[in-house]
């Protein structure tokens, strides 16, 4: 059992009791104590029953972290933590990593040829796509291929002004989006011309008047927006916004996800598969309408976190401890995640940084609907403000987690 020793802290650090980042790779833990549990240092007592069970308790408080069973931390002998003011008390710990949890496939993984899927509204589970065997899944060149022409070929560019589409039973696989012929998708009652133009285009059997306007399809029963038209023939619809459904199920119910959780897993998941793919580790997310929201510098991914607020309070005993003084009680589970640095673009001042991204061809650009980089923008924001007030900046990026869904074991 590990006791704390050390003098009260300010009272200004209030944002989280508990926050652990575990690097399973390095074998290195981080532990921030803060808010109430740094105003009494002396009573806060740190113990590991079973190695993968962290617990930390006061005469008044417990919190039971559990980790991975194939995770454990080693608590040092009894000496002074580290102190940072104003922020919380700091512990530096060793951990006993062999957890090997698979990450489950984005849908940009999953779908397989020769299989039948069927494709439906994230926000409402309106169907899309019916049950559809694809005859040939194949993936598109990265989001700036054509930057890279100039370097593959001595003459002109033989790609110049080409459109890679699919054909009818075929699905093309982007970054964050799946390009499918008109034929794949289900009649066009549940798919609508989003943008008002001048002439109020329709969709008929599946034909569209050509704009030089993006034509937006959404869903018709929640009008979210789902995707656009690529042409006449081609539909685009991004990761974000589907679900993968069973073919032999449409009509049974089924809870249907936060929204939040899920662009948060969606998006993470796709930054640590393609930084797989193509070692790149830099992106920028972007609307469909080319403007540039978010750019992502991806750091960790072998992460395990825990975050804790105060709004997370119990008022109940835990049968873990058998003091009857103990009044609040939190217990959290350590979650798979990724570590990043942000910069939003629609607010930051610093333009060099951006325009040097911009023109950095080692950025990978990410193109999502509008609302989606909103919608991570949240996302983003909300995880950073959980952190320690030291750990929220680095330069001129901001720090944030995101989530990852592994398999159940």
């Amino acid at each position: 059992m590990y006791s704390g020793q050390l003098n009260k802290m300010s009272d200004s650090a209030t944002q989280s009791d508990v926050f652990l980042e575990i690097r399973k790779k390095l074998q290195s833990c981080l532990l921030v104590l803060s808010g109430a549990l740094a105003k009494e240092p002396s009573d806060v007592e740190i113990s590991t029953p079973p190695p993968s069970l962290l617990q930390i308790r006061t005469s008044d408080f417990c919190c039971i972290i559990e980790l991975p069973a194939e995770v454990s931390i080693t608590l040092p002998p009894s000496r002074e933590l580290p102190k940072i003011e104003e922020d919380g008390l700091y512990m530096r710990l060793h951990v006993q990593n062999n957890d090997n949890t698979e990450v489950l496939p984005s849908l940009i993984m999953s779908l397989k040829a020769q299989k039948s899927y069927a494709l439906a509204c994230q926000s409402c589970g309106n169907v899309i796509v019916f049950d559809r065997t694809f005859h040939r899944v194949l993936p598109l060149p990265s989001g700036n291929w054509n930057a890279l022409v100039e370097d593959w070929c001595c003459h002109p560019d033989p790609f110049a002004n080409k459109k890679l589409l699919p054909k009818e039973e075929d699905c093309l696989l982007g970054d964050t989006f799946i390009l499918l012929s008109w034929h794949s998708v289900v009649n066009e009652a549940l798919l609508k011309n989003s943008e008002k133009a001048d002439s109020q285009q329709k969709f008929h059997e599946n034909k569209f008047q050509k704009s030089k306007k993006v034509v937006h399809v959404t869903c018709q029963h929640c009008r979210r927006v789902l995707g656009e038209s690529v042409s006449s023939d081609t539909v685009k619809l991004y990761i974000t916004e589907l679900i993968v459904k069973s073919p032999t199920n449409l009509t049974n119910h089924f809870d249907m996800e936060n929204r939040y959780h899920f662009v948060e897993n969606a998006v993470a998941c796709r930054l640590l598969e393609i930084s797989s793919v193509y070692s790149t580790f830099r992106f920028s997310i972007q609307g469909h309408d080319g403007k540039i929201s978010l750019l992502l510098w991806l750091l960790n991914t072998d992460t395990l976190l825990v975050s804790s607020s105060k709004t997370a309070t119990v008022t109940t005993e835990s049968d873990l401890f058998t003091n009857d003084s103990i009044t609040k009680h939190h217990s959290h589970k350590a979650r798979n995640v990724i570590k990043i640095l942000y910069l939003h673009c629609l607010t930051s001042t610093h333009h060099n940084v951006i325009e040097a991204w911009e023109k950095d061809i080692g950025v990978q650009p990410l193109t999502l609907p509008i609302e989606t980089c909103h919608e991570l923008i949240h996302i983003l924001s909300t995880s950073n403000a959980t952190l320690p007030s030291s750990m929220r900046t680095l330069r001129t990026f901001q720090v944030a987690f995101l989530k990852l869904r592994c398999k159940q074991k």
